[in-house]
């Protein structure tokens, strides 16, 4: 498929991917930290034959809210950016005077950004706004938008399993709790090298820093009595 540049020339369509790797990256770390504080409770509660159940099913309910929530605040944001974006593309498609649509869109570059950009670059952006034909009237949500909120659901619950599963298949929860912490160390590392690699800051570097993350917050979590 292509689609139709303002200037009436065809350009190949190409697909982003539904969430980058920012947003799994701290997705996952956030219901693994979640799912971290029920395991780092796991011996101020009575120890009976019943709690390592009552511990998983408590972490897994916990993060099935919580990623419900962030599913939603996910739909909320984008919506608020696209319709931000959109009443900035009206704002400059309407103005007659091009200096102040220049202006306009000086004003919302990132700090970094401005002193790199010309004004000429942006009369370019400023005249191509003007030939488009017609904008949406208002910023909608797309399929892609909720298959994002569903991933983000999808991985905040899916970080309780490596966490508190153990406590569900293993009686001995001392032998749990090690496989517990384990598990999560080894997902930090692995989601640090891929933020690392995606960066370009170090993969190595970047995982053994979220690793290190880990370690100093289940210290806290054991000297709080967990």
């Amino acid at each position: 498929m292509s689609t139709v540049t303002p200037t009436g020339q065809d350009e190949p369509e190409t697909r982003e991917p539904i969430l980058n790797t920012v947003d799994r990256v701290t997705e996952l770390c956030f219901g693994l930290f979640m799912a971290l504080t029920f395991v780092g409770a796991v011996k101020a509660v009575s120890v009976d034959e019943d709690v390592g159940r009552k511990l998983f099913f408590s972490a897994l309910g916990c993060n099935l809210a919580w990623g419900l929530a962030d599913a939603v605040m996910f739909l909320v944001r984008t919506l608020a950016d696209r319709g931000q974006r959109l009443k900035l593309a009206l704002t400059v498609k309407r103005e007659r005077d091009h200096a102040t649509a220049v202006r306009v869109l000086r004003d919302a570059l990132p700090k970094a950004l401005e002193p790199l950009i010309e004004n000429a670059e942006l009369e370019q952006i400023r005249a191509r706004l003007a030939a488009m034909p017609t904008l949406p009237p208002r910023a909608r949500l797309a399929r892609g938008d909720y298959l994002g909120a569903l991933g983000i659901f999808l991985l905040v619950v899916v970080s309780t399993f490596p966490v508190a599963l153990p406590f569900l298949v293993l009686k001995d929860h001392a032998t749990a709790l090690i496989i517990s912490r384990a598990l999560t160390l080894a997902m930090l590392f692995g989601a640090g090298f891929a933020l690392g690699r995606y960066t370009g800051g170090g993969a190595m570097r970047a995982g053994f820093a979220m690793t290190l993350v880990g370690v100093v917050l289940t210290m806290a979590i054991i000297a709080l009595g967990g």
